[in-house]
C-alpha cells in the first residue's frame, strides 16, 4: 500500500487512477481500490463488465473489496434485492464459518493455511486457503456493513458475539464497536456495563472500546450517554488489572478535559506497561481551543517525553504543543527531542514548538526536509504548521 500511496502524491491523472482502481478491484485488492479512491478514483468511469460481481465480493470474505463495489458513486447499480440476497450469501458464510464453507465449496480435507493479512488501511482479516481456493474471514464485517446500507437493525447481543468471534484489529470487531456506538440508547450502554464486568478480558476490553466511542461519538460533553461514559470509564480506570483493558479506558477520556478524568490518567503516569503510558500522554492536557494546562499535567508532560518508548514520546509532545501557551519548560523539552534518532519524533516535535511559535521549530523541518514519498500527508500534519509559523514571522 505505501507504493500506492507514493504514486498517487506522484500521479495526478484521475482517468489513470479510475483504471488502476478497476484492476484493483478485479485483482481483489479491495486495499488498494480504496486508496485509490481516496486518491480521487472514480469508480462510475468504471462499466460494470470492468469490475467483479458483488456476489464475487462477498463470497472473497474481503470487507475492503465489498466496500470498494458499494463506493457512494456506483452504489445505485445495485437493487435492493440484490443487497439482500448478498446480506444472506455473507451471512451464510459467517454462520457457517469461513474454514467450514471453504472445505464445502471445495470438497478438500487436506490441511488449511491459515494467514493474517492487511485488509485495508486500518483493519486486518484472517486469509484461509484450501485446495487451490482462498477467501479472507471477513464475512461477518461485510455483513454488518450490508445490515446497514440496507437498514436492517440486528440486535445488540448479536452484533457483539459477531464482534468477539475475531480479536480487536479484526474489521468485525471495529465494524461492531463503531456502529453500536452510534446507538445513543440505553440498551447499548447496559451491554457496555455488563461487558465492563465480565471475567474475560477480551469482552471488558470490547466494553472499554465502546464506552470510548460512544463519549467521542457524543454531541457534546452534556450528552447523557457521554456523562455516563466518562463517569464509569474514571471508576474503571482505577480497577482494571490488565494492560490492555486498562489502556483503552485511558483512551476513552482522551478527549474529555475534566478534573475527574485528568486524575485517573494522572494516577498512571508510572505505569510498567508502555501502552498504558501512551494512553495518559494522549488524553493529558487541554483541547485545541484552550491554553490552559494544570501544574500537574505540565509535570507529566515533562516526564513522559522522556520516556523510553518513543511512542510516549510523541503522544506527550503533541499534547504539550498543543498547549500552545509558550511554556520555557515545555518547549526546551520538545527542542531536546529535535535530536532524537527516530524521524516521526522529530517531525511531532516540530509540530510542538511551531505551535508555541517557537522559531527552533524551522530548523527542525530545515533538517527533516520535504515529506518522505508515501508518508506525504502525515509528515505534512507537521511540516505545515512549522511552515505556517515562518510565514507568520516573516510577514511582520
Amino acid at each position: 500500500m505505501l507504493l500506492v500511496k507514493r504514486l498517487l502524491e506522484e500521479d495526478g491523472d484521475y482517468d489513470e487512477r479510475a483504471t488502476a482502481f478497476g484492476v484493483a478491484v478485479q485483482a481483489f485488492h479491495g486495499g488498494i481500490a480504496q486508496l485509490l479512491l481516496m486518491g480521487g478514483a472514480d469508480a462510475s468511469q468504471c462499466a460494470p463488465d470492468e469490475l467483479l460481481s458483488l456476489r464475487e465480493a462477498v463470497d472473497s470474505g474481503s470487507p475492503a473489496l465489498v466496500g470498494a463495489l458499494l463506493d457512494h458513486s456506483i452504489r445505485d447499480r445495485y437493487p435492493a434485492s440484490e443487497l439482500l440476497e448478498m446480506r444472506d450469501l455473507a451471512r451464510r458464510w459467517h454462520e457457517a464459518g469461513a474454514e467450514a464453507e471453504l472445505r464445502h465449496r471445495t470438497g478438500s480435507q487436506d490441511d488449511l493455511v491459515c494467514t493474517r493479512v492487511q485488509d485495508d488501511e486500518y483493519y486486518t482479516v484472517g486469509e484461509l486457503t484450501l485446495g487451490g481456493m482462498t477467501v479472507r474471514d471477513g464475512h461477518g464485517a461485510i455483513l454488518t456493513d450490508l445490515e446497514e446500507l440496507l437498514g436492517i437493525r440486528a440486535s445488540c447481543e448479536e452484533l457483539i458475539t459477531r464482534a468477539l468471534d475475531r480479536v480487536q484489529d479484526h474489521t468485525a470487531w471495529g465494524r461492531v464497536a463503531i456502529r453500536l456506538s452510534h446507538r445513543r440508547e440505553q440498551e447499548t450502554w447496559t451491554a457496555a456495563e455488563t461487558l465492563r464486568a465480565d471475567a474475560d478480558p477480551s469482552r471488558r476490553l470490547f466494553g472499554a472500546e465502546l464506552m470510548r466511542l460512544i463519549e467521542l461519538f457524543a454531541d457534546s460533553h452534556e450528552e447523557e450517554f457521554c456523562v455516563l461514559a466518562v463517569d464509569a470509564l474514571t471508576d474503571w480506570s482505577a480497577e482494571e488489572t490488565d494492560n490492555a483493558v486498562l489502556a483503552e479506558v485511558l483512551h476513552g477520556l482522551d478527549s474529555y478535559a475534566g478534573p475527574r478524568a485528568e486524575a485517573a490518567l494522572l494516577a498512571h503516569v508510572g505505569h510498567h506497561d508502555a501502552g498504558v503510558r501512551r494512553a495518559v500522554a494522549a488524553g493529558l492536557g487541554t483541547r485545541l481551543e484552550s491554553t490552559y494546562l494544570s501544574d500537574e499535567a505540565r509535570e507529566a508532560l515533562l516526564a513522559l517525553m522522556t520516556d523510553p518508548d518513543a511512542d510516549v514520546r510523541i503522544a506527550a509532545c503533541r499534547k504539550a504543543g498543543e498547549a500552545r501557551n509558550g511554556d520555557p519548560a515545555l518547549t526546551d523539552a520538545m527542542a531536546a527531542l529535535l535530536d532524537h534518532p527516530e524521524r516521526r519524533v522529530q517531525l511531532v516535535a516540530v509540530y510542538g514548538l511551531a505551535l508555541h511559535d517557537d522559531e527552533r521549530c524551522m530548523e527542525g523541518a530545515d533538517r527533516l526536509g520535504p515529506p518522505r514519498p508515501g508518508f506525504r500527508d502525515e509528515e505534512m500534519a507537521c511540516l505545515d504548521v512549522a511552515w505556517r509559523y515562518q510565514w507568520r514571522r516573516d510577514d511582520n
